[in-house]
């Protein structure tokens, strides 16, 4: 790799000049929330540490169901501040981050007409149920306040109502129980683990005295001290004026950890599997079917890059380490599943992925885990003695409203700094959503300028601006040993040039960071045991690993995928 820059240079002489620059805050858990706030925060000129005990986006970040929705389902339980934030933060994700964040049309299959209505009214005010089976009228009512709560920068289509003869001759495989159909539109995120990459590196732009640090452990607290050790084993110590915890299900956890005894987070596991299934996909037609199980639960199944996501549980769990989807849920997946479309035949063995997290909800004695709130907070315990510091934890909160609740909270940040806001992120584009052209003739155009300075056929810079944004050209422009022609065994579809350039730009220090976070390579249900060799080769070879460091990293990888996700070939 001669001519090649230090591995994540700019990061290591970041955290080494830790102890020259003060820092203002510190930010302990590197989820969607935690990126989020490090960004508006940096962007704001506040010097931020930002830490994780794993890689960036790794915990509950990517365990989600990859939607970015304005909550439905919250209109029935009277959250309707947190629909008008959900609606308006999703309308404006499909603009400033439209390299990832996409229309994603919904189909309600509808089973009655005038069921649910009475338990809508009680859960409206404060029953301890849901409704179960809700009828045509219940949401159409709901698809009226949807697109009402939807019209601040509107991007999206309004709802439509359709009989059962035309959605029976659109998926023929649908049950005849059912009597109706509605359509809405919400969104979803390709690559929701790089996009909490994106704005971590967003931030570390904003700000040259800003740090980021994965694999990096908070070992002790001594007053205003906090000492951190990092992966490469150097000890970090700041004082900052602020922390803030974003550590999602670990929160209280990480409070035990700074001395503190909380009990903010009763979280709720959300399992998710993977089918290829090319049937099913050629029937959802890139949409989704969101439904109601027979226990009441809604469930959704969607065409995620070429394969069918199936998901969500919801029950209540404790315990982040050890998560995973159980034989149990995939069983009411299929049992779901083969209610709803019995005219397919969906089998395990098109099973390829399954993913599993605990999402961070605020701590609740509610027995029906659907009736804990999804809206979020930021509990602040105030310094004292032996603690200079104010400590403020972001509890709760959901994907889609990581924007809006970074803002809140760095605002608060601010006051207590006594600076101003200096730039609002709610038109701020994202990562590789930076100029990326929104209709066809834009994309044309960029496609034949990027064509002329890289050499790269247009077929290929758009295969690379769909997966990377517009970051794609920066990556097509990349120098290294290896062309664009050079490929993975079998995930062909990766160069070894693109993913030298994610090695040396994006902070990776192992085999999973590069396939579960920084591409999606390994719910492709493509990537063989031979492209994982050959990743090795290539990631060890930069990071100066022995022969027997190559087989550990690997055995790793296949063990976490075996144990948490899929099989491999």
């Amino acid at each position: 790799m001669t001519g090649s820059p230090p591995f994540n240079a700019d990061l290591l002489q970041r955290s080494a000049a830790l102890s020259e620059k003060p820092i203002d805050v510190v930010i302990i858990g590197a989820g969607i929330n935690g990126a989020g706030l490090f960004r508006d925060l940096s962007l704001q000129g506040v010097n931020c540490l930002i830490v994780d005990k794993s890689d960036f986006g790794c915990g509950t970040s990517a365990a989600s169901s990859r939607l970015i929705h304005g909550g439905l389902k919250y209109l029935e339980t009277g959250e309707f501040g947190l629909v008008s934030q959900s609606t308006l933060e999703r309308n404006l994700l499909l603009k400033n981050a439209a390299h990832t964040v996409t229309p994603l049309l919904t189909i309600i299959p509808i089973f009655s007409w005038a069921k649910g209505i009475g338990a809508a009214i009680g859960t409206f005010f404060g029953a301890k149920t849901l409704a179960r089976s809700r009828g045509a009228l219940l949401i159409k009512l709901g698809l009226l306040l949807y697109d009402f709560y939807g019209a601040r920068q509107r991007v999206l289509p309004l709802h439509q109502m359709l009989s059962r003869q035309s959605i029976l001759k659109d998926i023929p495989a649908l049950t005849p129980k059912i009597k109706a159909a509605a359509t809405y539109y919400d969104a979803a995120v390709n690559k929701p683990e790089r996009m909490v990459w994106e704005l971590i590196k967003d931030g570390l732009d904003a700000n040259s005295n800003s740090v980021a640090l994965n694999y990096c452990q908070l070992v002790s607290r001594t007053d205003g001290e906090l000492s951190f050790l990092s992966q490469a084993g150097q000890r970090l110590e700041v004082s900052p004026s602020v922390v803030v915890n974003a550590a999602g299900p670990w929160i209280d956890q990480v409070n035990a950890e700074l001395g503190i005894q909380s009990h903010y987070i009763g979280g709720t596991k959300g399992s998710h599997m993977l089918l290829d299934h090319p049937e099913l996909v050629r029937a959802l037609k890139g949409r989704m079917l969101y439904f109601e199980a027979d226990d009441g639960r809604i469930c959704l199944v969607y065409d995620y890059n070429g394969l069918a996501l199936v998901g969500s549980t919801d029950a209540k769990a404790h315990d982040p380490e050890q998560v995973h989807c159980e034989d149990w849920e995939i069983d009411y997946f299929f049992t779901m599943l083969g209610g709803l479309l019995p005219g397919m035949a969906i089998t395990r063995d098109q099973i390829v992925y399954t993913f599993s997290g605990i999402r961070p909800l605020p701590w609740s004695d509610a027995s029906n885990p659907g009736l804990i709130s999804r809206d979020h907070s930021a509990p602040t315990l105030e310094a004292e003695a032996g603690r200079p510091f104010p400590l403020m934890s972001m509890v709760g909160g959901k994907w889609t409203t990581f924007r809006g609740f970074a803002e809140e909270v760095t605002d608060t940040i601010l006051q207590r700094l006594e600076r101003p806001r200096v730039q609002s992120t709610k038109e701020l584009q994202i990562g590789g959503g930076k100029d990326f052209p929104r209709d066809r003739q834009a994309r044309s155009q960029w496609l034949q300028r990027s064509e002329q300075s890289t050499g790269l056929s247009q077929i290929r810079l758009d295969e690379l601006l769909t997966r990377y944004g517009t970051t794609a050209l920066k990556i097509a422009q990349h120098q290294c040993k290896w062309t664009d022609a050079d490929r993975l065994p079998d995930a062909g579809s990766y160069s070894l040039l693109e993913l030298d350039w994610i090695m040396q730009h994006e902070a990776v220090t192992s085999l999973a960071d590069l396939t579960l976070r920084r591409t999606t390579l390994a719910m492709s249900a493509r990537m063989s045991r031979a492209d994982i060799e050959k990743l090795a080769e290539l990631l060890g070879a930069r990071l100066g690993w022995t022969a027997t460091d190559t087989e550990r990293e690997i055995q790793i990888l296949v063990d976490q995928l075996a144990q948490r996700h899929c099989r491999v070939r």
